[in-house]
């Protein structure tokens, strides 16, 4: 019964917040249940510059996996593929926010990887990039995903400067 009331529950916010994403087409693996990444309600998803973009994945693991790392590459028109750096964030077990590591196979997973968009990445450029989460003992693709995306420029934060006067 849990389990059930567990499964409505991600239904649920499947269907409140979803991000259209294409299956890879350089990488294997299957598409997840549902993608969102924060702020984007419209394709390409603007990434502003200089900040982390959120992009949260909620997948049912095909088989028991004991690590995952996921992999960023960014399609640039006219180049090569190039692959982005996630550095710690790179480490999927780290940032699972339903379960933990090992995840049995037919478990929902949900997971919120954060990237930072670096300064190399200018405002305007678009792109597409593929993000793909691999079981690292397998060698094998677990999830795969590939989204447009455009760099703007630093979104306000919200801090509100104490240096202004407010008369």
């Amino acid at each position: 019964m849990l389990r059930f009331v567990a499964l409505f529950c991600v239904v649920a916010l499947v269907n409140g917040q979803t991000t259209p994403v294409d299956l890879c087409t350089a990488n294997s693996g299957l598409l997840p249940m549902n993608t969102y990444i924060e702020g984007c309600d419209s394709l390409p998803c603007d990434l502003p510059q200089l900040q982390d973009a959120e992009i949260n994945i909620i997948f049912r693991a095909p088989w028991t996996i004991n690590r995952m790392r996921t992999l960023a590459t960014a399609h640039l028109p006219g180049m090569v593929a190039l692959p982005y750096p996630l550095q710690a964030n790179s480490e999927t077990c780290n940032f699972l926010t339903s379960t933990k590591c090992p995840v049995k196979k037919d478990e929902i997973v949900q997971y919120a990887l954060k990237m930072f968009i670096q300064p190399s990445f200018p405002v305007g450029v678009e792109s597409t990039i593929e993000f793909r989460i691999n079981d690292v003992d397998r060698n094998s693709s677990v999830v795969c995903i590939r989204v447009p995306v455009r760099i703007v420029g630093p979104v306000n934060s919200g801090v509100r400067d104490n240096n202004v006067n407010i008369a």
